[in-house]
């Protein structure tokens, strides 16, 4: 097994052009801020940006917790990839993850300023200091399972050789950033819930909603309605289940576990 690092000062870019990197080296997976990505998905880890301030956040990064380091050594065990790209702030960085992970010593360091121009690391860092966006490199809908509630972005990238594969970068703004605290109310829910209601043949009347998160903040939501008379209520009540399932995700991104109706009865 190989080990690469790439390092380069936060906000410079390291996360968004790591994929670019990978398919130039053939490197087949990535370490980065406390998770392990292999052959583009999220297959072990927590991410560092998920925490809720900047000491928390490199901790994670340096896979200080016992058990986040287990899950992601196993991980790593079983998918036996031939080469490994580590992020970090720094040589030294690196060089204290693949330790910790019990990888092998890192055969080559590359640093950000050896594959990007300056002017691209000043863009990389403008976006992260007025928008407070960071990348992880891995499609979204990989990332939403850690990211509920998060507002979040893809960006493709392609490459042009001959296996012509697709990376995906997925843009978050981290629970830490600077930019402020965001919530949702639970009245935005039900709005949004009984607009659907509203405009669905057959349903008649919201009565009442209710929503509850897990540890992962996603949404259990339930709906209690009327029905129109002679309606076909299974029907009704399967095409509510896929509308707020899927419009109360676009608009909040919040992730659903699931969503309940009841009929109480005909109006």
């Amino acid at each position: 097994m190989k080990i690469y690092g790439l390092s380069g000062k936060s906000g410079t870019g390291k996360s968004y052009n790591a994929i670019e990197l990978c398919a130039k080296l053939r490197i087949e997976a990535i370490i980065d801020d406390g998770l392990f990505i292999d052959a583009g998905q999220i297959v072990a880890g927590t991410s560092a940006k998920k925490q809720s301030t900047k000491i928390r956040a490199i901790k994670t990064a340096l896979f200080e917790d016992d058990a986040q380091c287990e899950a992601v050594k196993a991980a790593i065990e079983k998918s036996q990839p031939e080469s490994i790209l580590v992020l970090g702030t720094s040589d030294r960085m690196v060089d204290m993850i693949a330790a910790r992970l019990e990888l092998p010593p890192v055969a080559e360091h590359i640093h950000i300023e050896d594959i990007t121009s300056k002017s691209q690391r000043e863009r990389a860092q403008d976006m992260r200091e007025r928008s407070g966006m960071h990348v992880i490199p891995a499609p979204t809908l990989q990332v939403r399972k850690q990211f509920s509630g998060y507002f979040m972005d893809p960006r493709r990238s392609f490459r042009k050789d001959r296996s012509q594969q697709r990376g995906e970068k997925t843009v978050v703004r981290p629970s830490y950033s600077y930019m402020g605290k965001f919530e949702i109310s639970e009245k935005v829910i039900n709005d949004i819930i009984g607009y659907i209601v509203d405009r669905t043949p057959g349903a008649s009347q919201l009565i009442l909603t209710s929503s509850s998160a897990d540890a992962d903040n996603c949404l259990y939501i339930r709906a209690a309605i009327n029905a129109e008379w002679g309606s076909r209520v299974k029907a009704v009540a399967a095409q509510l289940q896929e509308q707020i399932t899927r419009e109360v995700n676009r608009m909040t991104n919040f992730n659903i576990r699931g969503v309940e109706i009841e009929i109480r009865g005909f109006r």
